[in-house]
């Protein structure tokens, strides 16, 4: 398996903000459009939808802010993915140790 870019190295839950009420694309909420799936912004919070969706709010954002990491918003996901290298990774909840912590435990 390739080793993560540095910027999905040693991510965890709480390096995203806490997802904000509705749970929603912002952009699809604001023109009455339809999404898929949700994904978030790990440097601004901004949700968006997926490129499964019609509009592509998240890669959208990226190209307008260029924040290099989003994550999946789906209950039960945790997988990331960097816009800058076209990598993905999976980041470690909130509870659960990181690989850092476990290296230097």
């Amino acid at each position: 398996m390739n080793e993560p870019c540095e910027h999905l190295r040693n991510l965890t839950e709480t390096d995203f903000a806490s997802l904000r009420a509705p749970f929603a694309c912002e952009e699809c909420l604001k023109e009455g459009t339809r999404w898929v799936a949700l994904r978030q912004c790990k440097t601004c919070g901004h949700v968006g939808c997926c490129d499964s969706s019609p509009r592509k709010h998240a890669t959208k954002h990226f190209h307008e802010t260029k924040h290099p990491v989003m994550r999946s918003a789906m209950p039960g996901e945790r997988w990331t993915w960097c816009y800058v290298h076209e990598v993905g990774g999976e980041f470690e909840p909130a509870h659960a140790p990181s690989k850092k912590e476990l290296q230097h435990g």
